[in-house]
């Protein structure tokens, strides 16, 4: 226990294995890079956990391992209960090494040198207006520079900066440099037109975590087929996925048209 009583990640390793023997220490970075605990980092970068951490641990392994929630509702559940902020979650540096072996092969054009300003910061100055080329490649796939993302999202950097806050963009490290997919552009140009609306961008992070959710229920439907028991191949399971998806996005299309004929008063 650290002199601020906050603990180190062995402490909390040994704290939780009174209750769950089988815990790896790796489980509780698992849990780190899903969002699912937020523990703050001493000077030289060790991680300190307060009493509020190890209770968001606790009650996260009670979600997963005794109601088989999905991770993506464990951490709306915690959210909810007050164990965890809602902010978004940080890529690791593993998880940043892997998105940069998948970019080997893609042409990431030069950009200067990273500054030491946080991640989410984007350059305010834009000396042009956005404008989409048609040499410019929006799949998904495919990843841009920060001078490349403001040319074509059409939002100025002030809202894409709004945007990474609220985790609807979610760059990350490429080579050093920041990098954005392109999701992140496609979602960008969809909030185009309402941040130009005048729209409120805090509101649009309610519609993350509604995505989320629904993403959890789609988990919660597709578990069997996606299990080793289900006997069938990694195909058939994704096919499966996507033919649930499908329906679940049908269903929640009425329900929404309804929502709206009661809002119109129709």
């Amino acid at each position: 226990m650290t002199s601020q009583g906050t603990m180190r990640i062995g402490e909390v390793h040994a704290l939780l294995r009174r209750d769950h023997p089988d815990i790896e220490l790796s489980k509780i970075r698992y849990y780190e890079d899903k969002g699912l605990v937020q523990p703050s980092r001493s000077r030289k970068g060790y991680r300190l956990y307060s009493e509020r951490d190890v209770a968001c641990l606790r009650e996260a392994i009670r979600l997963a391992n005794e109601e088989f929630v999905p991770l993506r509702v464990v951490r709306v559940r915690l959210i909810e209960q007050g164990l965890l902020t809602d902010e978004p979650i940080a890529v690791s540096n593993r998880h940043a090494a892997r998105s940069a072996s998948n970019v080997i092969s893609i042409p990431v054009p030069a950009v200067s040198a990273p500054s030491n300003e946080p991640r989410s910061a984007v350059p305010t100055p834009i000396s042009a207006a956005p404008v989409l080329r048609e040499s410019d490649d929006l799949s998904y796939d495919n990843f841009f520079t920060t001078s490349e993302f403001l040319r074509i999202s059409e939002l100025e950097a002030s809202a894409v900066n709004q945007l990474i806050a609220l985790g609807l963009i979610v760059p990350i490290t490429v080579a050093n440099e920041t990098a954005f997919t392109g999701f992140d552009v496609r979602i960008a140009r969809a909030a185009s037109p309402l941040v130009e609306r005048g729209a409120d961008i805090r509101l649009l992070g309610s519609l993350r975590r509604v995505v989320e959710r629904e993403v959890g229920i789609l988990e919660d439907l597709t578990q069997p087929v996606r299990t080793r028991a289900s006997g069938g191949s990694a195909d058939e399971a994704q096919r499966l996925v996507g033919e649930v998806a499908s329906e679940l996005t049908a269903l929640r299309s009425e329900l929404f048209a309804r929502a709206l004929r009661d809002y119109l008063g129709h």
